[in-house]
């Protein structure tokens, strides 16, 4: 989400076996592979309650808070203003009740169409919210899942992603980012996974789409988006479907893999922007991103056998 994003569109390249449909996307020069799978699949959205097998959970937020709550201040902080936030951006973000609260077990992001002007006295015609945990949890390494339902609608941009916690030092690409999950409005039944750091930011992140078939969209349902990190792989998946895995032989040659520190984590709906492109006549508001909880592992290591531990 933080960088200038140029990406390329989805080239026509699919092959139907069944229900299942394997894809490719061109970022670059290079053929980053995008899956595809059929209604059987991508109906598995339910919760799961249980810890995934070899995985403790260290934190989380359920947002089962009284309805009409603000965001728990202990575990989230507000990014507001609406400067373009390096992508063209034209929401302002907020740290209002009506941008984002608590509703009925579900963080509610709310993304409005309103005439705004924050206090950076930027005036913008769409209102948001941008959500972090920096400076209240980050972590090296584990299990980041959400369950998300996602809003719809050309020119709208949910997110839920990882920043490296040092940005405030080198900056940003060098911090490192993480998408576990991006979907812009023009591509309902597609969502992106990506990774980005020194040399290889914006259009050259190495990155891989999961799409659901298409008469199934990703608004329609809850869906549960994670990754799983560890030394040297990072794992993505969509309601447990393992669609890309990334590791140091992804990046271009000289560049530094940048995922070996702690990073925190950000939830937010972001409005127009290059690659998304604006709303336009066809576009709804408001338009609302449900979360229904954000979970955090780490390897839980007393399920090893003693044999394989390190």
């Amino acid at each position: 989400m933080r960088s200038k994003r140029q990406h390329l569109a989805l080239c026509g390249m699919t092959l139907l076996l069944g229900t299942l449909v394997i894809g490719a996307r061109v970022v670059g020069a290079r053929v980053i592979g995008a899956r595809v799978v059929g209604a059987r699949a991508a109906a598995q959205t339910a919760a799961s309650q249980a810890t995934p097998p070899s995985w403790k959970l260290v934190w989380s937020d359920e947002f089962n808070a009284p309805n009409g709550s603000a965001v728990d201040a202990s575990k989230w902080a507000s990014e507001t203003g609406g400067a373009g936030w390096g992508n063209d951006e034209l929401e302002s973000y907020t740290g209002r009740l009506k941008n984002a609260s608590q509703q009925d077990g579900n963080l509610v992001i709310a993304v409005l169409q309103e005439k705004y002007t924050g206090a950076d006295g930027i005036a913008r015609n769409y209102t948001s919210a941008r959500l972090k945990t920096q400076g209240k949890f980050s972590q090296t390494y584990g299990r980041f899942e959400a369950r998300i339902k996602i809003p719809r609608g050309q020119g709208i941009w949910p997110a839920f992603w990882m920043l490296g916690d040092d940005i405030d030092k080198p900056g940003w690409p060098a911090c490192g980012e993480i998408d576990i999950m991006e979907n812009v409005g023009k591509e309902p039944a597609m969502v992106h996974g990506t990774i980005h750091g020194p040399g290889y930011s914006g259009s050259a992140g190495p990155s891989s789409a999961y799409s659901l078939a298409a008469d199934l969209r990703f608004a329609d349902n809850f869906h549960r988006f994670a990754v799983e990190w560890e030394p040297n792989a990072i794992r993505f998946y969509v309601d447990d479907h393992l669609y890309a895995t990334r590791t140091p032989a992804d990046l271009p040659k000289g560049t530094k893999w940048v995922y070996d520190h702690p990073y925190f984590l950000l939830l937010n709906v972001a409005v127009g922007g290059g690659w998304p492109g604006s709303p336009d006549e066809t576009t709804v508001f408001p338009q609302t991103m449900l979360v229904d909880y954000v979970r955090v592992y780490e390897r839980d290591r007393s399920s090893v056998p003693s044999s394989s531990k390190h």
